[in-house]
Parts: structure tokens; C-alpha cells; sequence
């Protein structure tokens, strides 16, 4: 481990330990043996700071993030750190700042290169973590930092696209919409267009392109009948698990559907207040809130397969029920969703409270009931069906969940 590496363990366990000490009578637990157990995160702390601070604790080194062995530029890491940032602006906590610039110090090279990356894939995915780069350059001024930008945007410019103007999600994934890529690229997209692009005609064709996006979703994998959007859309229906008329997969899983909302919450914070594509995703979002209320659980929690809740070997998951809880709780406090959906975020987060947060003797979160990975296509195939998404791994601690609960909690002030 360098120096520098392990200062910044150094600065972070610290930290911890000052939190847990604020209040000596909350530092210590009794066990049935009569041994004592600190608490490294203190209970006093908000739940968005104990998640984070337990983020932090599992993974000291943010680029191994996700359960990785060794680093590597992907979306989860910009999704934990774009919430951590968010506590940093609340709190803040040099802490948090600290796990940010780490991650980009560590993966952004002198010469702005990013590594790991491969701007030939046209992978979506690999846009997200930019939005790690969007916070830190306008605060360090490091060249680096927009260097990399500027990759991630050359990427944007020549992504393969649809007949209609629909990016790949990847690639390898020809002719293929998916919900997950609305949020990996659409809202860095949009700020970059903001704070980066001087010309306005240019400007204006990445807005009109950007909102073109929910456009095609919305006209090619929504169901009219529940309102609910499959997972993904193979314009060519030369895919196994594509609908031979509609090109459709078969199911609404809800952690698509759950990127789906976050990605229109967040370009709309971005997207200038007279684009006309505005009133649009504004409109789709209310129809996606109307649509993912009505199959909400009693208990908060939204399924993993959303519409199938009484079918054997379906349960209910973190993840979606995270960001739906997100999505809500912002649309509302936005003004974007009427007032009452705050309410439905409130019985989601309560849900997730109640059912899937467990804290061990340490204080440490942990998020329970993640479904940890899901897709299409690929090898080994992935067809799309029910018992393929029931049966994908199960994991606590999942980034995809982990941080939009840290992002749902600060909504909600919790």
C-alpha cells in the first residue's frame, strides 16, 4: 500500500472512530458473554450517513467497489460515489470528499486517460462514473479530470445508434435499447452539455438528443395496458429473448424500471426549464409513478419481477424498491410528481427500514435482499424469462442498491 493509500485508511478510520465517540454511553454494547463491543458507526448518525460510513468501512478503497478484486471504470462506483458527494455538500465531512477524489485520483491518469476503459466498446454503462468527474473538476481545476470528460462525451457523439436516433446499450448489444442505459448516460450527458459545450447549436442538439432518448422508450417499451416498461427493446428481433412482433423482452424487472425513474428525475434538474422536451419526460414520469404504485407491496417493497408478485420464487427486492423510493421522494420534492408521492417514498423507505436493513454489533449497515446482477443476451445467455430473474444472485450490500438508499434517505432526510 503506498503512502498515499494509507493516509487516506488512516483519515477514514479515524473518522469512524470519532463518530462512535460523540456520545460515550452509545459507543459500547453489552453481549450475553458481558463483553463489551464498540460501535464504529455511531446510531445517532442519519441512516445516510451510517450507510455511507458503512460503505466505506467494507470497501476503504473505492475502486474495488462492487465486490471487485482489483479496480476497474464501471457505473456502481459513480452511482455510491455521486450520493457520497451529496452527503460531502450536506456534511461537510472531508470524509466523504476524501472517497470521492480517491476514486478518480486513482483511475484517471496525468494524461486525463481513464483506465480500464475502452471508448471502442460503446459500452453506456462505462458514461456513469463521469458524473464523479462532473463534481470534481470544477472544484480541483485538474486538467485531467476534463480530459476524461471529453473522452466520455467523444463517446456519446459516436455511439451506435438505432434507425430512429436510440442508443446501443453496448456494442456487443446491437440494436438494442435498455432502460439501465437511460441512467447511465442521459444525465452526464446533459451536464456536460451545460457547463461544457460553448457553441448552442451543438448545445441544443445534445438536449434535443438526450430527451429524444425517453421519446424512443417510451414509444417502444412501454405497455399501454399496465404502464409499466419492459426491460429492453432489440429493434432487429433477432434476439432470443425479443418479442417476435414487438421486439420486447417478456418482463418488467423492477431495477430497470428503477433506473428508468431515476434517470428522468435527474436530467430533469439539469435540462433547461424551456426545452420543450421538458413537459415530456415530466409527463412520462407521472405516468411511470402511477403505473409502479399500483403494484407496490403492503409492506413498502416492490418485487423483483414487478408484476408477478403472487408467483413462486419472485421476492421482494432492495434495489428497485431503493430507487423507486428515489425517484418519488425527488419527484416530489422537485415538483415534478404531485405532493402525495412523497408518501409512497415514505412507505417504500419504511419498507426497506423494517424488512431489509440490518445492523450488526458494530453499527455497520447493511442492505439486504440485492439482486446482484441482471441483463440480456451475452454468455452465458440471458433469456429474460421469470426463473432467470428470480434466480440471479441474491447479495447483501449490492452498490446498486446501497446507493440509491443513501440517495433516497438524504431525499427524505433520514
Amino acid at each position: 500500500m503506498t503512502l498515499k493509500k494509507t493516509f487516506f485508511s488512516l483519515t477514514i478510520a479515524t473518522c469512524l472512530v470519532s463518530f462512535s465517540c460523540k456520545d460515550k454511553s452509545n459507543t459500547t454494547e453489552t453481549t450475553s458473554e458481558n463483553t463489551t463491543t464498540e460501535l464504529i458507526i455511531s446510531e445517532d448518525l442519519k441512516w445516510s450517513e451510517r450507510m455511507m460510513l458503512s460503505e466505506i468501512e467494507r470497501f476503504p478503497d473505492p475502486t474495488l467497489l462492487d465486490f471487485r478484486e482489483k479496480p476497474k471504470w464501471s457505473y456502481t462506483p459513480g452511482l455510491v460515489l455521486s450520493a457520497c458527494a451529496k452527503l460531502y455538500e450536506q456534511t461537510e465531512n472531508q470524509t466523504y470528499y476524501d472517497y470521492v477524489y480517491a476514486y478518480a485520483d486513482a483511475m484517471i491518469d496525468s494524461t486525463g486517460t481513464i483506465k480500464t476503459y475502452k471508448l471502442s466498446n460503446q459500452n453506456l454503462d462505462m458514461i456513469k462514473s463521469g458524473d464523479v468527474l462532473l463534481y470534481l473538476y470544477p472544484k480541483t481545476k485538474e486538467e485531467r479530470f476534463l480530459t476524461a470528460m471529453e473522452t466520455l462525451n467523444s463517446q456519446m457523439e459516436s455511439q451506435p445508434k438505432t434507425s430512429d436516433g436510440g442508443y446501443w446499450h453496448k456494442k456487443i448489444y446491437p440494436y438494442q435499447m435498455w432502460l439501465d442505459g437511460l441512467y447511465m448516460a442521459e444525465p452526464f450527458h446533459t451536464e456536460y452539455a451545460r457547463d461544457y459545450v460553448e457553441d448552442e447549436a451543438t448545445k441544443q442538439k445534445i438536449y434535443d438528443d438526450v430527451v429524444l432518448q425517453f421519446d424512443l422508450i417510451q414509444k417502444h417499451s412501454r405497455d399501454e395496458k399496465s404502464g409499466l416498461l419492459y426491460h429492453g427493446w432489440d429493434e432487429s428481433k433477432e434476439q432470443r429473448w425479443a418479442n417476435k412482433d414487438t421486439g420486447n423482452s417478456q418482463h418488467f424487472w423492477s431495477r430497470g424500471m428503477g433506473w428508468y425513474g431515476m434517470a428522468m428525475v435527474d436530467v430533469l434538474d439539469v435540462l433547461p426549464e424551456n426545452h420543450p422536451g421538458r413537459a415530456r419526460i415530466i409527463e412520462y414520469l407521472n405516468q411511470y409513478a402511477e403505473a409502479i404504485t399500483k403494484v407496490q407491496h403492503d409492506s413498502g417493497l416492490w418485487y423483483q419481477v414487478l408484476d408477478q408478485g403472487d408467483r413462486k420464487g419472485n421476492y421482494l427486492e432492495a434495489t428497485g424498491t431503493a430507487m423507486f423510493t428515489y425517484t418519488f421522494a425527488k419527484g416530489a420534492n422537485k415538483g415534478y410528481l404531485p405532493k402525495s408521492y412523497l408518501n409512497v417514498a415514505k412507505k417504500g423507505y419504511k419498507g426497506l427500514i423494517d424488512n431489509l436493513i440490518s445492523v450488526d454489533e458494530k453499527g455497520i449497515v447493511s442492505l439486504n435482499k440485492c439482486c446482484g446482477v441482471a441483463g440480456l443476451g451475452g454468455n452465458p445467455y440471458r433469456d429474460g424469462s421469470f426463473d432467470y430473474y428470480v434466480n440471479e444472485i441474491i447479495r447483501s450490500n449490492d452498490p446498486k442498491g446501497t446507493g440509491p438508499f443513501i440517495l433516497a434517505s438524504l431525499e427524505l432526510n433520514q
